[in-house]
């Protein structure tokens, strides 16, 4: 290896690095731990631990800087460090397996949290009892969603994700005559109807039923049992010019119609929609109680699982620890709505699950092996210690 390089490798696998990357974990978990209280588990986990700087904004400017490096730099620094060290330090022999195999289980999982933060999805699938569904809700994205219900038995859809809506710049649907400007867009918001706040300012709407509404903006929530309704006022525009503004919310659920050359069009600001390549039928709740009290025993849905192309046709039986796993989704039993008519299934796709275990079986075998070995080796060296004044005794 040459010089330069070789310095520039013992410098990464440097033990005063390790520590130091270390003491930034332990610092960026404490300080995202005191946070939580006011962004909440999964605001937090994004601002600190899948992020490569931690950004704060200063008070009173609106400018944001970056102040702690965050989770995927100090996560990707460490990785970088254990390879570094491993193939620096540790020569392959049987003695030194154990720390092999320690070594490799602690990369493993870096890297299998790297991969759950960059592909893995969690969405929820709510089910109606005779219901069918072949589409899950995203559990943090939202989009706008235009759909074309001119053609009947047929629907178009464009989606345009929340966060092309807060730049408010033109919006050019492909294959569509519309294009959409959003001229406002707030986080969240609250809903009042006009007749109820008759002073308040005019409303930008001029289609739906947004002229009667009055929205007032409002501080984001991260609280768990809390959500954000996302609402925007987006200005149409047809082959013809101006169609009209319309007020599309998380908080209004009823898609809004209108027309515009010659077409019928329905618009929502929806959950992001995971479509898949099969549907889920409910055929049944079951919410069991323990005998004489309110208290529940379990929760339990039976589906019927079809798949498009009709070569799978099944019922699956989903409870507590008894998910279902098909096409790389997994369908957890999460809840319950409608008295017991209507399940909700937490459906997670993550490629990496299978990492952390296998890391942690690894790690626990290296450690098991190179202590046990150092243990061998230390009692082979007392024995005869042990027994030579024996010995000794006996000549004498």
């Amino acid at each position: 290896m040459p010089a330069p390089i070789r310095s520039i490798v013992e410098r990464l696998a440097s033990l005063r690095l390790t520590v130091v990357l270390l003491l930034l974990a332990m610092v960026l978990v404490i300080i995202a731990t005191l946070d939580q209280v006011h962004l909440g588990i999964w605001a937090v986990q994004a601002k600190y631990f899948r992020s490569f700087f931690v950004v704060q904004q200063l008070p009173g400017t609106g400018v944001s800087i970056p102040f702690f490096p965050g989770g995927y730099l100090v996560g990707g620094a460490l990785l970088l460090n254990l390879l570094c060290a491993q193939f620096l330090r540790f020569t392959l022999t049987w003695r030194n397996v154990g720390l092999h195999l320690t070594h490799f289980g602690l990369i493993l999982l870096l890297v299998g949290e790297l991969l759950t933060g960059l592909l893995s999805v969690e969405s929820n699938m709510t089910i109606d009892t005779g219901e069918t569904r072949n589409y899950a809700e995203d559990a943090f994205a939202r989009e706008l969603a235009i759909v074309d219900t001119t053609e009947p038995g047929f629907d178009q859809v464009w989606s345009v994700p929340v966060s092309r809506l807060a730049r408010r710049a033109p919006i050019a649907l492909p294959g569509c005559p519309l294009t959409l400007l959003p001229v406002q867009f707030h986080e969240n918001a609250n809903f009042a109807m006009r007749s109820d706040a008759p002073n308040a300012p005019a409303s930008p709407a001029t289609l739906g039923f947004g002229p009667q509404i009055v929205v007032a903006p409002a501080e984001p929530t991260y609280r768990p049992n809390e959500e954000n309704a996302p609402t925007a006022f987006v200005e149409i525009r047809g082959p013809d010019g101006l169609v009209g503004t319309l007020l599309a919310s998380l908080a209004i659920e009823r898609p809004q119609t209108f027309t515009a050359a010659g077409r019928t069009y329905a618009i929502t600001l929806r959950r992001t929609r995971i479509y898949f390549d099969f549907a889920l039928t409910l055929l049944e709740f079951r919410h069991d109680k323990y005998p004489g009290t309110e208290i529940p025993r379990n929760f339990s849905s039976r589906v019927r699982l079809r798949s498009a192309d009709g070569a799978e046709d099944r019922e699956v039986r989903i409870f507590m620890n008894n998910p279902l796993r098909h096409g790389g989704h997994t369908f957890y039993q999460s809840g319950f709505k409608n008295n017991d008519r209507t399940t909700v299934l937490q459906v997670v796709r993550n490629p990496g699950w299978l990492l952390p275990y296998i890391a942690c079986v690894m790690s626990g075998v290296g450690l098991l092996y190179h202590f046990g070995s150092t243990l061998v080796g230390f009692l082979q060296r007392r024995r005869p210690a042990a027994t030579t004044p024996a010995s000794s005794t006996a000549a004498a």
